[in-house]
C-alpha cells in the first residue's frame, strides 16, 4: 500500500552535515552546483535563473494577486541542508536508523514491497533512498534521483528541462531553478506500460527549511505510468518554504496520472508549480489533495498541444484555522478536438479560506474543443470561514463548448437531523456528508491514499460541529 500521511508533523532528531547559512546569494547558487558536481550546462542554467530571479525580485517583489505572502522572508530560509547519511541508497538497510524510522512510520518500505514499481524518498535537500524494480529497469524505464540523472543521463535531461516550465515563468520558478535540489527523473520508453505506481515522498524536517525538488517526467509514445507524490513537514514557529517544480511531457497516445497528497505543516508556504505538455491523443490526469500548509498556491496546468489530447483535473483542498488554500487548475487548449474536465472540491472551517483560482484558455484553432468545470465548496461551521471561486475563461474559438458550474453552502441541518434520527452521532453524520461531497475526487486515488485522505480530513474536522 502507498505510504500513509498520518502523524507526519513530528520532527526527527537527525544529524546534519555542515549546513549552508540562511539567505540567498549568487555564491550559494554556485556552491550548490559545485557540491552536486553538475555539468557546466546545469550550472549555467542555475545562473541564468538567478539573474531572472534578481530582476523579478527588485522590479516586482512578492506576488500580491493571491494569498498574503508578507510572512515569508526569503533571507531567513535555509536553501540547502544535507543529513549526514548515505544518499540514494538502494537498500533500506543502508539508511541511518533515525531517518529510516521516519519513513517506516509512513510505511514506505512496506508499500514498496507490496505494490510499488519504484520508490524515491527525499529528506531535506537530498534523496536518501531511490530504487526501481528490476522488471521495469530491463524495459528501459529510468526512475532516478534528479540530481543523479543530471549527471548520468545528462543529454536526456537537458533536452526536456525547463521546456514545459520556463525559468522566467514567475518569481518562484526562477528561484526554484537557481537552488533546486533533489527530486525525480522518470523516463518511460515508447509502448511501455508500468502497471504499478511509482512513488516519491518529500520530507522537510529542519526549521526555516526550503525544499526545491525538481520532478521531470517524460512518457514516450504509447507509454503509461502513474506517479504518486506525498509531502509532509513538522510544525515550527518560523516559516518554511516549499517551491518545487513538476514538468511532464506526454507523447502521442500516452497516458499519465499524477496523484499527490500534500500535508505540510501550518508554518509552510507551499508555492509549487506543476505543468504538463500533452500531445496528440494523449491523456494527462492530475489528482490532488491539499491540506495543512498555512498558505498554498498551486494550479496544475495542462497544455493540450495535439489533436485529441485530454486532461482531467481533480482536486480537494481543506482550509482550517489560519490557513489559505488557493488552488485550482490551468488548461490551455491549442489543438482541435481536445477536451478537459476540472473538478474542484473545497472545505473550510474555523475561519479558513479556500479559493478556487482557474484559467481556461482556448486558442483560435482549437476547433470543437470541450471544457467542463465544476467547483463546489462546503463550509463546515458558522464561523468566518471563506470560500471563493475566481475563474478566468479566455475563449478565441467559436466552435468550442465550455460549461462552468459552481456551488457553495453549509452542511444541511435537515440532512444531519435525518441521519441523527437514524441513530448516527452528529460528528459521524457530518463526516458521512463530507465523504459524499468528496467522493468524485477521492475515489480516483489509490485505495490506501483515499483512505488516508479521508482520515486526514476527519482529523481536520474534529470539533467542527456547530
Amino acid at each position: 500500500m502507498p505510504a500513509p500521511l498520518l502523524d507526519t508533523h513530528h520532527r526527527n532528531d537527525a544529524s546534519y552535515a555542515p549546513a549552508f547559512p540562511q539567505g540567498l546569494s549568487r555564491e550559494l547558487v554556485l556552491e550548490i552546483s559545485a557540491r552536486k558536481q553538475e555539468p557546466r550546462w546545469m550550472r549555467e542554467l542555475r545562473l541564468e535563473a538567478w539573474k531572472i530571479f534578481e530582476h523579478k525580485w527588485y522590479t516586482q517583489g512578492m506576488p500580491t494577486w493571491g494569498p498574503d505572502l508578507s510572512g515569508l522572508d526569503l533571507q531567513q530560509i535555509r536553501y540547502y541542508a544535507r543529513a549526514e547519511a548515505k544518499h540514494n541508497a538502494k537498500s533500506w538497510d543502508e539508511v541511518p536508523e533515525d531517518i529510516k524510522q521516519t519513513f517506516e512510520k509512513l510505511k514506505i518500505p512496506e508499500a514498496e514491497r507490496a505494490v510499488l514499481a519504484g520508490v524515491g524518498a527525499q529528506y531535506e535537500s537530498e534523496n536518501i533512498y531511490h530504487h526501481l524494480q528490476e522488471t521495469w529497469a530491463k524495459q528501459g524505464v529510468i526512475f532516478e534521483d534528479f540530481d543523479v540523472a543530471v549527471r548520468t543521463h545528462s543529454e536526456l535531461v537537458r533536452t526536456y528541462i525547463a521546456r514545459t516550465v520556463p525559468l522566467n515563468d514567475h518569481l518562484f520558478t526562477a528561484l526554484h531553478y537557481a537552488v533546486c535540489s533533489g527530486g525525480t527523473f522518470l523516463y518511460v520508453p515508447a509502448g511501455v506500460e508500468i502497471c504499478q505506481p511509482l512513488q516519491a515522498y518529500f520530507r522537510m524536517n529542519a526549521a526555516r527549511q526550503g525544499q526545491f525538488e525538481h520532478t521531470l517526467i517524460v512518457l514516450e509514445e504509447g507509454a503509461k505510468a502513474h506517479y504518486i507524490e506525498g509531502c509532509s513537514a513538522p510544525q515550527y514557529a518560523s516559516a518554511s518554504l516549499h517551491a518545487g517544480c513538476v514538468e511532464v511531457v506526454v507523447a502521442p497516445h500516452a497516458t499519465m496520472r499524477y496523484s499527490s497528497v500534500e500535508n505540510w505543516s501550518s508554518n509552510t508556504y507551499n508555492l509549487n508549480t506543476k505543468r504538463a505538455l500533452v500531445h496528440r491523443n494523449a491523456t494527462m490526469e492530475w489528482v490532488g489533495g491539499n491540506l495543512g500548509s498555512g498558505v498554498t498556491m498551486l494550479y496544475p496546468c495542462s497544455i493540450l498541444a495535439g489533436e485529441g489530447a485530454r486532461a482531467d483535473h481533480l482536486n480537494v483542498a481543506f482550509a482550517s484555522t489560519g490557513q489559505h488554500q488557493d488552488t485550482g487548475a490551468k488548461v490551455i487548449l491549442v489543438a482541435p478536438n481536445t477536451r478537459a474536465t476540472i473538478v474542484s472540491k473545497s472545505l473550510s472551517k474555523g475561519g479558513g479560506n479556500s479559493t478556487y483560482r482557474g484559467l481556461v484558455q482556448l486558442q483560435r484553432g482549437a476547433k470543437n474543443a470541450t471544457v467542463n468545470i465544476e467547483c463546489d465548496a462546503l463550509l463546515l461551521d458558522n464561523q468566518t470561514s471563506v470560500s471563493d471561486t475566481v475563474p478566468h475563461i479566455d475563449c478565441h474559438e467559436p466552435s468550442a463548448n465550455i460549461t462552468h458550474e459552481a456551488s457553495a453552502g453549509r452542511v444541511s441541518a435537515e440532512v444531519l437531523l435525518y441521519l441523527q434520527s437514524r441513530g448516527i452521532a452528529e460528528e459521524t453524520a457530518k463526516a458521512l456528508v463530507v465523504r459524499g461531497f468528496l467522493d468524485e475526487v477521492v475515489r480516483t486515488l489509490p485505495l490506501e491514499y483515499a483512505s488516508e485522505l479521508n482520515r486526514l480530513i476527519e482529523i481536520e474536522m474534529e470539533g467542527s460541529v456547530g
